[in-house]
C-alpha cells in the first residue's frame, strides 16, 4: 500500500455547529431520501407531513443522525440538475430543523454548492458518496463550513459505477484511495473526517464482502468508520431477496460490521439497527 497509515488517536467526538456526538459507542444514522427514485424508499417521503412523521419515528427509535438526500445514487440512477436537488433537499432540511431543533442533520450530496446551501439551511454534516471526486470544490466547501464530512470510496458516478469493478486487489486499492483522499482533505483544512468503504458502489458482491471481512483494518486511519449496507444488493444477491425483504439480512450484515469495528450504521430501519448495537455492545463488554 502506498503512503503512510495515520497514527492518530481515533476521533471519538464529532462537533457540529450546535452540539456534539460521542462515538465511544456506535451510532445509527437514519436515511431519509426525498427523491422519487431511490432504490428502496423513493417517493415515500416527498411531503412535509411524511418527512415529519418519519423523522420523529427514527429519532424515537434511536437515530443519532438523520441523513437527507435529494439525489438518488443507486446504480444507474439518472442525473439530477443542481436546482432540482436543492429544491428537494433544502425544504426537507428546514422542515426537520424547525420541528426537531436538536436533531443532527446530515446532507447527502456530492456537490460543494449544495453542501453550502444545506449547512445554511440547518445541516451540520456532509455525506459525500464521491469523496470529493465528482466536484473538486467539495473539500474546500467542507473546510470552510467546518462540519464533519463522510468521505466515501467509489469509482465513476452513479451512472457508470456498475462497469468499474475491475480491481486487481479491491482492499489494497480502496486503502490507497483513502490514503490519497484523506491527505488531500487534510491539506484543504478538513478536520473532522469519517470514512466509508462504499459498499455497493463500484463493487461486486464478492468485493463487498472482502471489505466487510477486513473492515477493522480501516481503523488504522484513525477516523470513525461508517457502514451503509441497508437493504442493498450485496445482501439480496446472497439471499435471493428483494430490497423490501432484506431487513433480516441487513441486520446480520450490520452485526458483522459492528463486530468488525463500525462506528456508524447508515440504515433505513433504525430500531433494528439499534438492537444490533445494544447486543454487540453487551457481547463486547464481556456480558
Amino acid at each position: 500500500m502506498e503512503g503512510a497509515i495515520y497514527d492518530f488517536f481515533m476521533l471519538k467526538n464529532l462537533k457540529f455547529p450546535h452540539n456534539s456526538l460521542d462515538l465511544t459507542t456506535p451510532r445509527v444514522m437514519g436515511i431519509l431520501n426525498v427523491t422519487p427514485d431511490s432504490f428502496f424508499d423513493g417517493g415515500k417521503y416527498i411531503s412535509r407531513e411524511k418527512i415529519i412523521v418519519q423523522v420523529e419515528k427514527m429519532l424515537k427509535d434511536g437515530a443519532s443522525i438523520i441523513d437527507v438526500g435529494g439525489y438518488s445514487t443507486r446504480p444507474g440512477a439518472g442525473d439530477v440538475p443542481v436546482q432540482e436537488e436543492l429544491g428537494r433537499l433544502i425544504p426537507a432540511i428546514k422542515t426537520i430543523r424547525e420541528h426537531f431543533p436538536s436533531a443532527i442533520i446530515s446532507a447527502d450530496t456530492f456537490r460543494g454548492a449544495v453542501a453550502r446551501e444545506a449547512v445554511a439551511a440547518g445541516a451540520g454534516m456532509i455525506n459525500d458518496v464521491s469523496g470529493g471526486t465528482l466536484d473538486e470544490k467539495m473539500l474546500d466547501a467542507v473546510a470552510e463550513l467546518n462540519v464533519p464530512y463522510v468521505l466515501m470510496h467509489t469509482r465513476g458516478s452513479p451512472q457508470t459505477m456498475k462497469e468499474m469493478t475491475d480491481y486487481k486487489d479491491v482492499f489494497a486499492e480502496v486503502m490507497n484511495y483513502f490514503v490519497h483522499r484523506i491527505n488531500l482533505a487534510i491539506s484543504k483544512g478538513v478536520t473532522q473526517l469519517i470514512i466509508d468503504p462504499g459498499f455497493g458502489f463500484a463493487k461486486t458482491t464478492e468485493q463487498n464482502y472482502i471489505l466487510l471481512n477486513r473492515l477493522s483494518e480501516f481503523q488504522k486511519f484513525g477516523f470513525p468508520v461508517l457502514v451503509g449496507v441497508s437493504r442493498k444488493s450485496m445482501i439480496n444477491k446472497v439471499l435471493g431477496t428483494k430490497a423490501a425483504e432484506a431487513l433480516n439480512g441487513t441486520t446480520v450484515v450490520n452485526t458483522i460490521a459492528l463486530m468488525n469495528g463500525a462506528d456508524i450504521l447508515r440504515v433505513h430501519d433504525v430500531r433494528e439497527a439499534m438492537e444490533a448495537v445494544k447486543i454487540v455492545n453487551f457481547v463486547k463488554r464481556g456480558c
